[in-house]
């Protein structure tokens, strides 16, 4: 998938106020309009400047569009970084929208790998004296750890706005947070009242964050199971053994059967993520070598080799 530079598509500077992109986008949609444009490509760019417009009109996309860098060279195979969104406060239910449109099919594959297939533009919202505020949204990352025993964490948000010179900027918001013990990626924490301001008398709205965790050097989630990748001494997979286990609740003994491979799976019961019921912890085995790298150890090998009628490559038949 190569990166699309919106700002060249529009044929405007990175540092182009609201206003320049608006007008650029008009001059350029009047000339490539399919019913107008006798060019063979006006179509393509048309869509093009569409979706261009789409993401650069809208302080919020274009702020967390502008954070991916001017560097992607041409041709440049691209994929989103991780979490390459966390942190940017929005409107709606997040950069996806909060439904499916009959255009999303109009969009770049570069465009829903960053926004969603499911996107859909906000529209204005009805005139009232008196209203609730939007819902603000955003995403956050948290630690493993955190989720496991609950925690009271400060969160950085940060929130695009367009200054009285037509330019987005963003600001930080701080926020001291409570994380509930046993929430799972995907979940949200509300914050009442947290959103955009009501108008007149009416309520503001709320601010939703949807957890996501930092990648562990540990363990791998999936709900509220985890998964450790446990290394074993080649004669504990043979033997049998009980060995120690790290899990987030402390140092476990865990019994490795007797004739164990590498890639048996074990369980520890109740040892994942809190909730009811909890997750467990499923324990992955690795063989892990003692180095050759004395000539005792080096002689020990030769045994081996001598004394163990062992091929291991006799199931691929050599």
């Amino acid at each position: 998938m190569q990166f699309k530079d919106y700002y060249q598509i529009m044929g405007v500077a990175r540092d182009a106020t609201q206003d320049e992109i608006k007008r650029a986008y008009r001059k350029l949609a009047r000339k490539y309009h399919p019913d107008v444009s006798k060019a063979p490509d006006a179509e393509i760019r048309f869509k093009e400047l569409g979706e261009a417009n789409e993401v650069l009109k809208d302080p919020e996309k274009r702020a967390a569009y502008d954070q991916l860098g001017a560097n992607w060279k041409g041709g440049q195979e691209f994929r989103p970084p991780p979490d390459w969104d966390a942190g940017f406060e929005h409107r709606g239910s997040g950069f996806t929208g909060d439904g499916a449109s009959g255009g999303a099919a109009d969009y770049s594959a570069f465009f829903e790998s960053l926004f969603g297939r499911d996107f859909r533009a906000s529209g204005a919202r009805r005139a009232s004296a008196h209203a609730r505020g939007e819902d603000h949204h955003a995403k956050v990352l948290i630690d493993l750890e955190d989720a496991y025993r609950g925690a009271t964490r400060t969160i950085t948000l940060r929130v695009p706005a367009v200054d009285a010179q037509g330019h987005v900027v963003t600001s930080e918001r701080v926020l001291n947070v409570s994380i509930p013990k046993g929430i799972r990626e995907g979940q949200h924490i509300r914050l009442s009242g947290q959103g955009n301001p009501g108008i007149g008398e009416g309520k503001a709205g709320d601010l939703y964050l949807q957890v996501e965790f930092r990648a562990h050097p540990l363990y791998r989630v999936d709900g509220r199971d985890l998964y450790l990748d446990l290394p074993v001494a080649p004669w504990e997979a043979a033997l049998g053994a009980s060995v120690k286990v790290p899990t987030l609740g402390g140092i476990v003994e865990l019994k490795i059967p007797e004739g164990s491979v590498p890639g048996r799976k074990l369980r520890l019961k109740g040892r994942g993520l809190p909730g009811d019921p909890p997750g467990d912890c499923y324990v992955i085995l690795t063989i892990a070598l003692p180095p050759a790298d004395t000539e005792a150890a080096k002689e020990i090998y030769r045994k081996m080799a001598q004394q163990l009628n062992f091929n291991p490559r006799a199931k691929l038949g050599v």
